[in-house]
């Protein structure tokens, strides 16, 4: 969420700035709501005012025997009291239309974000490892995949399109993944570990800006409440509407949860195989920092999701996005990319945001600095620690034996009991 104080104090620096990501101008319109929500809120507060001082004025004026005044009193008052509820439901809806304006504007990018409209226009910024060489041609996952345990068709059967059942060898690759990647961000990065709610309120997904905008991509049960697109919602909604102690910050939360997407924008893209479902798992990292520390913070956050795929010996790049392919409440993202041979090419497979204050003000997330008085936006970061599938697909298709079979890379040998060898179920 924006500060229209802010908008309204450099309405062309505004504007400026959101026509780096495609929106047209807009402050013009913002300001010109804003005063007149101001406007008629100060008329409100006057007359409201006066219709009190004239209301006491007029026991002064019965007291006093003074019956004209206190007739003339009374008819002010009466002509007050009907003409303040409209004033008063006027500026209400001023001030509605404003905030549905702010509320769907994305957050405006850092300086150091490229300009472009697409993928295409994303900024390699680093590159590790090597992608591996092959004796025979290597295969994707999902011819790879199914003997070992990813049972597409049944999936399928069960629940329809994007949806896999997975089993055996699979599963516990999958199983092993995940808390590889949670043991590695605790033990490791200092992050605290959660279990958060995969069911939350409205109010949860507007402060991390899946609502109003995007509520096509989510799923929403009969109660009134919404599936989770990723725990980024949940663990950034622990401090809603709190004011923290500078001594407190950072915090640092990690989970593992279930996910769930319905991939409304993205028909016909990656229908096969385990890339794009609509449930799946994925650990994700949140950090809530002082705004003096969120850019050492960023590249924290996104060091330690490399250090996974480090670990894994998976060849990766980061990438910076550019203007018009960052997400809506990002203010510069990096995404990693895996090295996936059967595609040959590079996939994402992590993506870590700083949001600024731009979260924070939409949930009302403040601190105190140490020796002020006032309160301050907190920033808010957000990142994968990977997705759990995504990583899945990329080990079986790096480590993938010509007879079908996968290796498991060293560090996951103690998650699977010793287990060296993916192999088909006979």
């Amino acid at each position: 969420m924006h500060d229209i104080r802010l908008i309204r104090d450099d309405p062309a620096a505004f504007d400026a700035a959101l026509a780096r990501r495609g929106v047209a101008p807009i402050a013009a319109e913002l300001v010109a709501l804003d005063e007149r929500h101001r406007s008629l809120t100060t008329e409100a507060q006057v007359a409201l005012a006066r219709r009190n001082e004239a209301s006491k004025a007029i026991g002064a004026a019965k007291a006093a025997k003074d019956e004209a005044t206190s007739a003339a009193l009374m008819q002010e008052v009466a002509a007050l009291k009907q003409r303040l509820p409209a004033i008063e439901a006027e500026a209400k809806s001023l001030g509605d239309a404003l905030q549905e304006r702010l509320a769907i504007l994305p957050n405006v990018p850092l300086p150091d974000v490229p300009e472009g409209t697409d993928e295409n226009d994303n900024v390699i910024v680093a590159e590790h490892g090597t992608p591996p060489s092959f004796p025979f041609a290597p295969v994707e996952h999902n011819v790879l995949g199914p003997p070992l345990g990813l049972d597409f068709e049944t999936g399928a059967a069960m629940s329809g399109a994007r949806f896999t059942l997975v089993r055996g060898a699979a599963a516990k690759l999958h199983r092993a993944l995940g808390q590889f990647m949670l043991d590695t961000l605790s033990d490791r990065h200092g992050y605290e570990q959660v279990v958060p709610p995969l069911l939350v309120r409205d109010e949860a997904l507007f402060g991390t800006g899946q609502l109003p905008k995007f509520a096509e991509d989510l799923f929403h049960t009969t109660d009134g409440r919404w599936l989770i697109p990723t725990a980024e919602v949940s663990l950034t909604n622990i401090i809603a509407n709190s004011i923290l102690s500078e001594a407190e910050l950072p915090l640092r939360f990690a989970a593992l949860t279930a996910c769930f997407r319905s991939e409304a924008g993205a028909a016909g893209r990656d229908t096969r195989g385990f890339i794009r479902q609509h449930q799946f798992e994925k650990v994700e990292m949140v950090s809530i920092v002082p705004p003096h520390a969120s850019e050492a913070e960023h590249e924290r956050m996104t060091a330690c999701a490399e250090s996974i795929l480090i670990a894994l010996d998976l060849p990766f790049r980061r990438m910076k996005l550019c203007t018009g392919d960052m997400g809506f409440t990002g203010a510069r993202t990096y995404d990693l990319e895996v090295w996936l041979p059967g595609q040959d090419r590079y996939r994402e497979i992590s993506s870590c945001s700083t949001c600024t204050d731009f979260q924070a003000r939409r949930m009302n997330a403040r601190y105190r600095p140490e020796g002020e008085k006032g309160t301050r936006f907190v920033h808010t970061l957000n990142g994968s620690g990977l997705a759990v599938g995504r990583t899945l697909v990329a080990v079986l298709e790096n480590y993938q034996q010509e007879n079908g079979t996968v290796s498991v890379p060293d560090v996951l040998v103690p998650y699977l009991g010793g287990m060296t060898l993916l192999e088909p179920a006979r």
